[in-house]
């Protein structure tokens, strides 16, 4: 009888530290919202709308972007697609996420870029206003149409 007892009372108590624990672990980072969307025109190279999807942790941010505004003339290879989001930091400022990573795109595809990177600190809001994309050496630079709905990302 005393056996089980101590068993008992052991499990208890490991589960009451596990408890313990995960209260005290740290809540993943929030940024609201986590997607939105953005019309860009891009000059020469066209222009359509784009979705941003951001996420973060501590102070570094992503923000993935797949966009129609920008569409590939040719196969493009797995990160080789150069790219800076600039958002208007906080109603004044600015700040860029860049990265050179995206998926394989085949010729036609509207063009997915990220994760872009950048710093954040709690409480920054950001609009995406301007998007650079460097393909084969090719700049595309698009700028905003319209505001980032439904609003600004805010960390």
């Amino acid at each position: 009888m005393k056996r089980g007892k101590l068993a008992i009372s052991a499990v208890l108590g490991t589960a009451a530290t596990v408890a313990g624990v995960l209260v005290m672990a740290p809540v993943a980072d929030a940024v609201t919202p986590t997607t939105a969307t953005i019309s860009f025109n891009c000059g020469i190279w066209g222009s359509g709308s784009a979705t941003l999807t951001a996420s973060a942790s501590g102070t570094a941010a992503t923000i993935n972007v797949s966009t129609s505004a920008i569409t590939t003339p040719i196969a493009i290879s797995a990160n080789s697609v150069k790219s800076t989001l600039t958002l208007t930091k906080n109603g004044s400022g600015t700040t860029t996420f860049t990265g050179s990573s995206n998926p394989a795109l085949a010729a036609g595809s509207a063009v997915s870029t990220g994760p872009l990177t950048g710093t954040v600190a709690s409480g920054d809001s950001l609009s995406a206003t301007s998007l650079t994309v460097v393909v084969l050496g090719i700049t595309a630079t698009c700028t905003a149409t319209s505001t980032q709905s439904p609003g600004p990302f805010v960390f």
